[in-house]
Protein backbone atom coordinates (compact mmCIF):
# COMPACT_ATOMS: atom_id res chain seq x y z
CA UNK A 1 0.00 0.00 0.00
CA UNK A 2 1.58 3.14 -0.92
CA UNK A 3 2.26 5.86 1.62
CA UNK A 4 3.07 9.77 1.56
CA UNK A 5 5.22 12.85 3.46
CA UNK A 6 3.45 15.47 3.36
CA UNK A 7 4.60 18.83 4.58
CA UNK A 8 3.03 22.31 5.20
CA UNK A 9 5.90 24.15 5.28
CA UNK A 10 5.61 27.86 6.68
CA UNK A 11 7.35 30.86 3.72
CA UNK A 12 11.32 31.18 4.87
CA UNK A 13 13.91 33.80 3.33
CA UNK A 14 16.08 31.94 1.09
CA UNK A 15 19.20 30.59 2.73
CA UNK A 16 21.88 28.95 1.26
CA UNK A 17 21.30 25.81 3.84
CA UNK A 18 17.77 25.51 2.47
CA UNK A 19 19.23 25.25 -1.39
CA UNK A 20 21.80 22.65 -0.12
CA UNK A 21 18.88 20.74 1.62
CA UNK A 22 16.81 20.75 -1.89
CA UNK A 23 19.99 19.96 -3.96
CA UNK A 24 20.85 16.73 -1.20
CA UNK A 25 17.25 15.49 -0.72
CA UNK A 26 16.29 13.53 -2.93
CA UNK A 27 19.28 11.43 -3.44
CA UNK A 28 17.88 10.46 0.26
CA UNK A 29 14.70 8.80 -0.79
CA UNK A 30 15.67 6.89 -3.82
CA UNK A 31 16.93 4.17 -2.24
CA UNK A 32 13.76 3.37 -0.50
CA UNK A 33 11.50 4.11 -3.83
CA UNK A 34 10.41 7.39 -2.61
CA UNK A 35 9.86 10.61 -5.23
CA UNK A 36 8.28 14.10 -5.04
CA UNK A 37 4.85 14.37 -5.72
CA UNK A 38 4.16 17.69 -4.73
CA UNK A 39 6.82 20.09 -4.94
CA UNK A 40 7.55 24.02 -5.52
CA UNK A 41 4.12 24.47 -7.01
CA UNK A 42 1.17 26.22 -5.94
CA UNK A 43 -1.61 25.68 -4.51
CA UNK A 44 -5.06 26.42 -4.33
CA UNK A 45 -7.17 26.92 -1.23
CA UNK A 46 -10.75 26.36 -1.10
CA UNK A 47 -11.36 26.10 2.09
CA UNK A 48 -9.77 27.73 5.04
CA UNK A 49 -6.29 28.80 5.09
CA UNK A 50 -3.37 27.11 3.60
CA UNK A 51 -0.47 29.77 4.09
CA UNK A 52 3.34 28.26 2.80
CA UNK A 53 3.61 25.50 0.92
CA UNK A 54 2.74 21.80 0.56
CA UNK A 55 5.28 19.31 -0.26
CA UNK A 56 4.17 15.52 -0.89
CA UNK A 57 6.88 12.43 -1.32
CA UNK A 58 5.35 9.14 -2.19
CA UNK A 59 7.13 5.91 -1.29
CA UNK A 60 5.64 2.17 -1.90
CA UNK A 61 5.02 1.81 1.75
CA UNK A 62 4.73 3.31 5.57
CA UNK A 63 7.53 1.02 6.11
CA UNK A 64 9.90 2.30 2.98
CA UNK A 65 8.40 6.04 4.54
CA UNK A 66 9.46 5.72 7.95
CA UNK A 67 13.02 4.15 7.25
CA UNK A 68 13.65 7.11 4.74
CA UNK A 69 12.99 9.28 7.63
CA UNK A 70 15.07 7.59 10.16
CA UNK A 71 18.11 7.39 7.52
CA UNK A 72 21.52 8.22 8.55
CA UNK A 73 21.38 10.31 5.02
CA UNK A 74 17.83 12.28 6.07
CA UNK A 75 18.50 13.36 9.36
CA UNK A 76 22.06 14.60 8.24
CA UNK A 77 20.62 17.18 6.09
CA UNK A 78 16.70 17.60 8.20
CA UNK A 79 18.67 20.85 10.53
CA UNK A 80 19.40 22.38 6.89
CA UNK A 81 15.82 22.62 6.83
CA UNK A 82 14.37 22.76 9.95
CA UNK A 83 16.50 25.86 11.24
CA UNK A 84 15.25 28.16 8.68
CA UNK A 85 11.94 26.58 8.24
CA UNK A 86 8.73 25.99 10.38
CA UNK A 87 5.93 23.29 9.60
CA UNK A 88 4.08 20.31 10.20
CA UNK A 89 5.26 17.20 8.37
CA UNK A 90 3.35 13.92 8.80
CA UNK A 91 3.34 10.18 7.23
CA UNK A 92 0.42 8.35 6.03
CA UNK A 93 -0.87 5.48 4.06
CA UNK A 94 -2.67 5.68 1.31
CA UNK A 95 -5.19 3.45 0.67
CA UNK A 96 -5.44 -0.13 -0.86
CA UNK A 97 -5.91 -0.25 -4.95
CA UNK A 98 -9.76 -1.03 -5.31
CA UNK A 99 -10.63 0.87 -2.07
CA UNK A 100 -14.18 2.11 -2.20
CA UNK A 101 -15.55 4.12 0.66
CA UNK A 102 -18.77 2.50 0.75
CA UNK A 103 -17.28 0.04 3.05
CA UNK A 104 -16.33 3.17 5.42
CA UNK A 105 -19.68 4.13 4.99
CA UNK A 106 -21.68 1.24 6.12
CA UNK A 107 -19.37 0.58 9.02
CA UNK A 108 -20.10 4.17 10.29
CA UNK A 109 -23.90 3.19 9.26
CA UNK A 110 -23.42 0.03 11.53
CA UNK A 111 -21.87 2.14 14.41
CA UNK A 112 -24.90 4.98 14.51
CA UNK A 113 -27.26 1.98 14.36
CA UNK A 114 -25.43 0.58 17.47
CA UNK A 115 -25.61 3.38 19.37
Amino acid sequence: MPAYVIAHLQSADPHPDIAEYIERIPATFEPYGGRFLVHATEHEVKEGTWPGHVVMIGFPGITEARTWWDSPAYQEIAPLRSRHIEGDIILVEGVPDGYEATATVKAMREALAAD
